[in-house]
C-alpha cells in the first residue's frame, strides 16, 4: 500500500520514468542535458527576437526608403504593416514545421528554424530601396518578411517545447525561462546594434547605408548558434515516445479535434503576452522616438539595459513558477501589465530621459514574468505526440493577433484620435482577457507530461 502510494504520488509530481532519473548518478547528467537544451533554445530564439527587434527599431529610419512619402506617419504605418505580414505566416510555418518536429524530431527543426531565420535577416540588409529599384523594394522587402515569418513559426514554440522534455523533474519552469530570456537577450542585442551604429555614423549615413549593419549582423549570430544547435541531442521525452509510440500521421488533426480547448487558451494566453512585448517594449521605442522626440541613440541604449535586465529576472520567476504554481506567477504578470502601462506612459512624457528611462524599466517589469512562465505553459498543455504542432499553433495565432498587428494599430490610434497614451488601452485590455482566461487553465507546474 504504501508502495503504491509513493509511485503514485511520484506520477503526481511530474516526474518523468522512474528509470530516467531515480538514481543520484542520473541526476547530473539530467542537469547538464537540461543545461545543454536551454542553451541551445536561448541562442535560437535570440536571432528570431533579433531580427524582430531590428525591424522594429529601425523602422522609422527604413519606412521612408521603402515606402516614400511626403507623410512621415504614413511611411511608418507601411513599414509596420510589412512588419506584420511576418505573422501571417508565423501559423503556416508552425504547422508545417510543427509536423515534421512531432514525426521525425525537434532538433533538426531547430536547426532548420535557426538558419532560414539568419539568411532572411541578413537578406534585408542587402535589398536596393525604392530610390533605386523603385516598386520592386517593397515587394521584395514583404517577400522576406513572409519568409522569416514561416521559419519564426516553428522557432520559439519547437525550443519551448524541447526545453520542456529535457528538463529534470520540478525544473522545468526554471530551465524553461531561457527559452524567452533569448527573446530578451535578442531585443537587448537588437538594441545595442542599433544604438552603435547610430552613435558611430550620421543620420545621412544612417539612411544612405548604415541601417543595413544591423540585419547583416545576424550572419555572425546564426554561426554561432547553428555550431551549439548541432550539438545536443534529441529530447529525452521524444526519444522515449518514439521508442514506443509510431508518430501521428496528422498531427493539426488531431489538435484540433481532440485539445480544442487548450488550443483556445494557449492562444488566449499568447495574445496577451504578445501585446505585451510588442506594445510594452518595441512599440515604446517608436514613442519614445518618434512622438516624444527622444534622442534615438539614448533609446536604444535604454532598451538594450532593459532587455539584458528582463533577461537576468527570467529564471527567476520561471523557478518560482515551480514552487507557486504556474497560474499564480502568471496572473502577477498580467496584473502588473493592467496597472503599470498608464502611468509609466504618463512619466515619460514629462520631458525628462531620466524619467523616461525610469517609467520603461518599470513598465518592462511584467515582461519577463509573462515571458518565462507563458512558454512552459504552453508545453504542458500538450501531450508529446502533438506537442510541437500544438503549440506552434496555438501561440502563432495568439501571435499574429497580440503581435502582427499592434504595433500598427498602436501607430493608428495616436494618428487618428491624437491621444499619445491611447497605445495603453490595447495593452491593458489584451492584459485582462488573458487574466481571464488564465483562470480556465489547469494548474500544471507538479504534472508528468504525458
Amino acid at each position: 500500500m504504501n508502495t503504491s502510494q509513493t509511485m503514485d504520488s511520484t506520477d503526481r509530481s511530474g516526474a518523468w520514468p522512474a528509470h530516467s532519473f531515480s538514481s543520484n548518478a542520473a541526476a547530473p547528467l539530467a542537469r547538464a542535458t537540461a543545461r545543454k537544451a536551454a542553451l541551445a533554445a536561448s541562442v535560437g530564439t535570440a536571432i528570431e527576437y533579433y531580427e524582430f527587434g531590428v525591424y522594429g527599431y529601425m523602422a522609422a529610419t527604413i519606412g521612408p526608403l521603402f515606402f516614400p512619402s511626403t507623410d512621415a506617419t504614413a511611411s511608418l504605418l507601411a513599414i509596420l504593416a510589412v512588419f506584420g505580414s511576418a505573422f501571417l505566416m508565423r501559423p503556416i510555418g508552425g504547422i508545417v514545421l510543427g509536423r515534421l518536429g512531432d514525426r521525425i524530431g525537434r532538433r533538426g527543426i531547430l536547426l532548420v528554424t535557426v538558419i532560414g531565420m539568419g539568411i532572411a535577416t541578413a537578406a534585408i540588409g542587402l535589398l536596393p530601396v525604392a530610390s533605386t529599384a523603385g516598386i520592386a523594394a517593397p515587394i521584395l522587402l514583404l517577400a522576406i518578411r513572409l519568409v522569416q515569418g514561416f521559419f519564426a513559426g516553428g522557432e520559439v514554440t519547437g525550443a519551448a517545447a524541447y526545453v520542456a522534455e529535457s528538463a529534470p523533474p520540478g525544473k522545468r519552469g526554471f530551465y524553461g525561462a531561457f527559452t524567452p530570456v533569448g527573446v530578451a537577450v535578442g531585443g537587448a542585442l537588437a538594441a545595442s546594434a542599433c544604438g552603435l551604429t547610430s552613435a558611430l555614423l550620421s543620420t545621412d549615413q544612417m539612411q544612405q547605408w548604415g541601417w543595413r549593419i544591423p540585419f547583416l549582423l545576424a550572419i555572425p549570430m546564426v554561426i554561432v548558434s547553428t555550431a551549439v544547435r548541432r550539438r545536443v541531442e534529441e529530447s529525452a521525452a521524444f526519444q522515449e515516445f518514439q521508442a514506443h509510440n509510431e508518430p501521428t500521421k496528422a498531427p493539426l488533426r488531431e489538435v484540433l479535434t481532440q485539445h480544442t480547448s487548450k488550443v483556445l487558451k494557449v492562444t488566449a494566453l499568447a495574445f496577451g503576452q504578445n501585446v505585451g512585448y510588442w506594445v510594452g517594449l518595441v512599440f515604446m521605442n517608436i514613442y519614445l522616438t518618434t512622438y516624444l522626440k527622444y534622442d534615438k541613440t539614448t533609446v536604444y541604449w535604454i532598451m538594450a539595459a532593459v532587455g539584458v535586465t528582463m533577461a537576468i529576472l527570467m529564471p527567476f520567476w520561471g523557478g518560482l513558477s515551480d514552487r507557486w504554481g504556474r497560474r499564480r506567477v502568471l496572473g502577477i504578470g498580467f496584473l502588473g501589465y493592467m496597472l503599470l502601462v498608464w502611468p509609466m506612459m504618463i512619466l515619460m512624457d514629462q520631458q525628462s530621459i531620466g524619467l523616461a528611462a525610469l517609467a520603461m524599466f518599470i513598465i518592462a517589469l511584467p515582461l519577463p514574468i509573462v515571458q518565462s512562465v507563458g512558454y512552459p505553459t504552453y508545453a504542458e498543455q500538450f501531450p508529446t505526440r502533438i506537442r510541437y504542432t500544438g503549440m506552434a499553433f496555438s501561440f502563432n495565432i495568439g501571435a499574429i493577433l497580440g503581435g502582427g498587428v499592434t504595433p500598427y494599430v498602436a501607430t493608428s490610434l495616436i494618428a487618428s484620435t491624437g491621444n499619445l497614451k491611447s497605445p495603453a488601452l490595447l495593452l491593458i485590455a489584451a492584459a485582462i482577457f488573458s487574466l481571464l482566461a488564465l483562470l480556465t487553465v489547469r494548474e500544471t507546474s507538479k504534472d508528468r507530461l504525458a
